[in-house]
């Protein structure tokens, strides 16, 4: 009856040891994954990315305010006028503008005003009896003063001041801002879908030196 025990007993611990041998391990947790986890819920799509407009601005802008299209940028009126007429010949609803913009700056040759009218006409006609260009400047802060000349170049100007204190005049210059007028027409916004690049390829050709451009709106002056 022992051994009958003793051999029960073997085989219940046999059959245990074998019983574990076939239960699958456990998988070990990797607490390191959760960061991962957390990350991966910040990426997105660049399609639902803040950063990418979801759609095109119907209006165009520019550092000045709204946009509008401007034709033109002909030195003489009379061109585009001309352009005017084809356009509006096309319905095409436009407005004349023009604009000066800076190209530059002349330099002024003068002395100073003197202490009465009288005095600066006798200084003017000494300066006419030595061949000297010279008038009388009528009115402004340099009012009965006398000009020497308008000078594009800066160093004309110098040799034209160099000449009359060898002559013993004290000559002053100052810079004027040169202007440069250009004509545009400004296209009307409900008019501007009727304008595509083709037909401005073909303008072109029939009007020398044509250009557009986008420039904020109000910021030409209307030509009057």
């Amino acid at each position: 009856m022992r051994w009958f025990f003793l051999l029960f007993l073997v085989l219940n611990l046999f059959y245990y040891v074998w019983h574990q041998q076939q239960v699958p391990l456990r998988a070990k947790e990797v607490p390191a994954m959760e960061p991962y986890r957390g990350s991966q819920q910040d990426i997105r799509l660049l399609s639902e990315s803040e950063g990418v407009p979801k759609e095109v601005p119907s209006r165009e802008h520019v550092a000045g305010g709204e946009a509008c299209l401007f034709l033109g940028g002909f030195q003489q009126e009379v061109q585009v006028r001309q352009l005017e007429q084809r356009l509006v010949s096309l319905d095409i609803r436009v407005e004349l503008r023009s604009i000066d913009a800076a190209a530059g700056v002349d330099y002024w040759v003068y002395l100073a005003p003197l202490a009465s009218r009288q005095a600066s006409l006798r200084q003017l006609r000494e300066l006419q009896a030595r061949k000297i260009d010279s008038y009388i400047i009528a009115q402004g802060d340099l009012a009965n003063g006398i000009s020497l000349g308008i000078f594009p170049r800066g160093d004309s100007a110098q040799s034209v001041v160099r000449r009359l204190q060898d002559a013993g005049y004290e000559p002053l210059t100052r810079e004027l801002p040169r202007a440069q007028r250009s004509y545009w027409l400004r296209v009307a916004p409900e008019s501007r879908r009727l304008i595509d690049e083709p037909m401005l390829q073909g303008m072109a050709k029939d009007f020398s030196g044509l250009q557009h451009q986008l420039m904020p709106c109000e910021t030409i002056a209307t030509k009057g």
